[in-house]
């Protein structure tokens, strides 16, 4: 099967301006590497370039694009070599303005995938939870239970898991 691969146009690189910082933030989110979330900002742009999907306005392509790389984010941590992967001590691949803020990011890191989502598009992204269920495919009460438990996860935590 050949297949023709045009030159991408105007529309690929202003969509790549503005949408690559946030679609890398939201895989660094995911899968927890620079690498890997290079990985998956780069194959989420060679997508909409091979798929080319037509779009009803800026946000109907922000949402597809934040679908695309979520999905190819789940995709890649079900891949068995990841399983088998070492992580590096003392890596850093996240910045934050003060200790704390990086100190709340890292844990933030470490939720389950599907707290992570949620707290990371609502806190970090700043979308409504109306968006988020769009985003995500789930109901708008799923994306507030998973805030929910996202934020109690969080607080054992930031008191130490101290139960009440």
């Amino acid at each position: 099967m050949q297949r023709s691969m045009s030159r991408p146009g105007n529309h690929v690189m202003k969509s790549y301006e503005t949408y690559a910082d946030m679609l890398f933030r939201i895989a660094l989110v995911h899968l927890g590497s620079r690498q890997d979330a290079e990985e998956a900002t780069q194959d989420t742009f060679i997508k909409l370039m091979e798929k080319a999907p037509e779009f009803k306005d800026a946000e109907h392509q922000k949402a597809w694009l934040i679908r695309v790389i979520t999905n190819h984010c789940k995709t890649m941590l079900g891949r068995g070599w990841r399983k088998r992967e070492v992580k590096l001590e003392g890596a850093e691949p996240v910045t934050a303005d003060s200790p704390e803020d990086l100190a709340l990011l890292q844990l933030v890191l470490a939720l389950p995938v599907k707290y992570k989502s949620v707290v990371h598009l609502y806190y970090y992204e700043d979308y409504p939870i109306q968006e988020i269920s769009k985003i995500l495919q789930i109901s708008e009460s799923a994306v507030k239970m998973r805030l929910q438990r996202g934020r109690q996860l969080l607080k054992l935590e930031l008191k130490g898991a101290e139960p009440q």
